[in-house]
């Protein structure tokens, strides 16, 4: 079979393509923000030293960690329509879904970074009177974030490599365009190779630029 990549002009990208690209990234920024988001929760709650909280949050990260990610998409998809008795979209599950399941990756990443802060911040910060929720959200979390910036970013782009598991609720991104592409085409050999190159030309770049930055904040140091 003689490969053949001359269907693949800017109109067919723009036609397939950019659609699926443009949730791709917008399912990634969504499950990056509320992952961080709760996944700094989740690390607070596992670090308080109180059982009822402490229990709960490993419970949740542990078993999201334990289950494969496409799973708990299928297991979204088809649940929780039963649960509200309606149905609620690929997208809008993909969403959800992805900002959950992160939050425990997220999680143990800020979990490490808050650890990684010398405990005589925290005393100094009591001794100045500051409480627990102020010594965390003043003295403890900025530093956390500087120190795992590298870390968040690296998960960010294995992140976006998993959006493409959205084809098995029917989800329509960056992979499903290219995938529609080639099966109107008949030429799905063609699109899957040049969909694998984009990946690669975008996580290879970003992966760069993480280790480039990483670089910066050693210097800082």
């Amino acid at each position: 079979m003689q490969l053949d990549f001359s269907f693949l002009s800017g109109e067919v990208i723009a036609t397939y393509v950019t659609k699926g690209f443009l949730f791709s990234l917008q399912l990634t920024l969504v499950a990056m923000v509320g992952g961080i988001v709760l996944g700094t929760l989740l690390a607070l709650m596992r670090l308080s030293g109180k059982p009822w909280l402490a229990g709960p949050a490993a419970a949740y990260v542990n078993t999201m960690r334990s289950i494969p990610l496409v799973m708990v998409i299928l297991w979204f998809f088809l649940l929780i329509p039963l649960m509200i008795g309606r149905p609620m979209g690929a997208e809008v599950s993909a969403l959800i879904t992805f900002t959950l399941f992160e939050a425990a990756y997220y999680s143990e990443i800020m979990r490490a970074g808050i650890q990684s802060v010398p405990r005589g911040q925290v005393f100094a910060g009591y001794a100045m009177g500051m409480s627990y929720r102020q010594t965390m959200q003043l003295v403890v979390l900025p530093q956390a974030f500087r120190n795992m910036i590298p870390v968040l970013l690296t998960q960010t782009i294995i992140l976006f490599q998993d959006t493409s598991l959205v084809y098995a609720i029917g989800a329509y991104d960056m992979l499903k365009g290219f995938e529609i592409a080639g099966k109107n085409f008949n030429r799905p050999v063609e699109t899957y190779i040049v969909a694998a190159l984009i990946y690669f030309v975008i996580c290879f770049s970003l992966s760069m630029l993480v280790k480039h930055l990483q670089k910066k904040i050693a210097i800082i140091r």
